[in-house]
């Protein structure tokens, strides 16, 4: 990234300290296919966001679309507000008002071009009855094939093209066949850009050293250095997460109920902090009931949250990682009259103890993995139909040594159903494993 002497990089306005590629990636004409293999915040949405913008107002007209598509409405949403932002600040008299003034699913132009944003669904619903001169897919890589093969029709009549993105996730998906972004990753039909964290000065190399440093070398090589891997697994297939994510939001919380909360616990600025709360009064049909996420937090306003939804739910028990940044929150809780008797801590770095005293060879994260998955296997589990849980489990993996990658909200979800299954075993005044 050529940041200028004495300027430093501006969340708000990156478009002023593009990195090469990025300027190379948005100057690429519209009718070339584009594929980016990317580190985790590397750049990839901002250059989608602004190339997207650039199209519209430089090379579309009258009718002519670009769909922004994501695993999650959330991203893609995030993609779009950025184009906005951009918009706004390069080109304010070109937006469209009054009627067609921007939402969150759309930001139109006065020229009569558009980008629309929408999660990809399971089998890419969300791009059917489009006409689109550019589909730019973010998150590529988890998504079915399914999605693509109802994608791609959508480009044929306006002759239209693709630009997809992502972190990877494996060459193959769970029956052993490639993925279709692993495929496109060969197809000289798409012109690459592969930008790996080392390269990337928005990345410093003390952060990268601490994550080396805590990641299995394979973690790292995907998440940082932007590498294809065969020996990643994923945990939860498309069939079980399917089957499990149908559960709708409850409009009113049943009285008389066992609830139960499981944290995963970010710091100021990084990753999300997220809330999952099951009802676990039938350890043989354990329900999900509630998930959020915040980000941006202190400690403090974290611990306030989940007072605040202790009120709501009155929690027979709460589970929080009390390793790193939620050692802060977990003592908020341990010092709060209401809450300390029902917070635990449940560390993934622990290990369990049997009642020989000996201690398990796994560490207590993956246990808890392993519970979630037999719960699953055991049909004994429903979650929320949420775009961002079902994401959230097609990330999970196995890895060497049989060791489990998660997420952030598949960690929330963990520690729940953990307390769900082992509430009877839990002493109340021992509040660690």
């Amino acid at each position: 990234m050529n940041i200028p002497e004495g300027k430093s990089y501006d969340l708000n306005r990156p478009w002023e300290t593009l990195d090469d590629w990025q300027k190379e990636y948005i100057k690429t004409p519209w009718y070339q296919d584009c594929f980016l293999l990317s580190t985790r915040q590397g750049g990839k949405t901002t250059a989608m966001s602004i190339k997207a913008v650039e199209m519209c107002i430089n090379d579309f007209g009258k009718g002519e679309v670009v769909l922004i598509s994501s695993l999650t409405e959330r991203q893609a949403q995030l993609m779009l507000a950025k184009a906005q932002i951009y918009a706004e600040e390069k080109y304010p008299k070109e937006i469209a008002k009054g009627r067609d003034k921007p939402t969150m699913h759309k930001l139109l132009f006065k020229n009569g071009s558009g980008i629309l944003c929408y999660a990809a669904g399971e089998e890419g619903d969300s791009t059917r009855g489009y006409t689109l001169k550019k589909l730019m897919v973010d998150e590529g890589s988890r998504m079915d094939e399914l999605y693509f093969i109802s994608a791609t029709p959508t480009l044929s009549v306006s002759k239209g093209s693709m630009d997809i993105a992502s972190t990877p996730h494996g060459k193959k998906d769970k029956e052993g066949n490639e993925t279709f972004f692993y495929k496109a990753s060969k197809d000289e039909h798409y012109k690459k850009w592969y930008v790996s964290a080392e390269d990337c000065p928005r990345h410093s190399p003390e952060f990268l050293a601490r994550e080396k440093e805590r990641m299995s070398k394979l973690q790292y090589a995907q998440e940082y250095l932007a590498q294809f891997l065969d020996e990643l697994h994923r945990v939860f297939s498309d069939e079980q997460i399917k089957e499990i994510c149908v559960l709708e939001r409850r409009e009113n919380l049943l009285p008389n109920r066992k609830y139960y909360l499981g944290c995963d616990i970010a710091g100021f600025g990084t990753d999300e902090n997220t809330f999952e709360s099951f009802d676990g009064t039938n350890k043989n049909k354990i329900e999900q009931v509630g998930h959020e996420i915040s980000k941006h937090k202190f400690t403090t306003e974290t611990a306030e949250k989940i007072k605040l939804l202790n009120i709501s739910y009155n929690y027979k028990q709460i589970g929080i990682d009390d390793g790193g940044v939620g050692f802060g929150v977990y003592s908020e809780l341990m010092n709060n009259y209401k809450t300390k008797r029902k917070t635990f801590a449940l560390n993934n770095a622990s290990r369990q103890t049997d009642s020989e005293g000996k201690k398990s060879k796994k560490l207590l994260k993956e246990e808890m993995y392993i519970n979630l998955l037999m719960l699953v296997e055991n049909h004994r589990i429903k979650l929320l139909k949420d775009d961002e849980i079902k994401a959230a489990l097609a990330f999970v993996q196995f890895e060497e040594g049989n060791k489990i990658i998660g997420s952030h909200i598949a960690e929330g979800i963990i520690r729940a159903c953990w307390l769900c299954v082992q509430d009877k075993s839990l002493n109340m005044f021992v509040h660690s494993y």
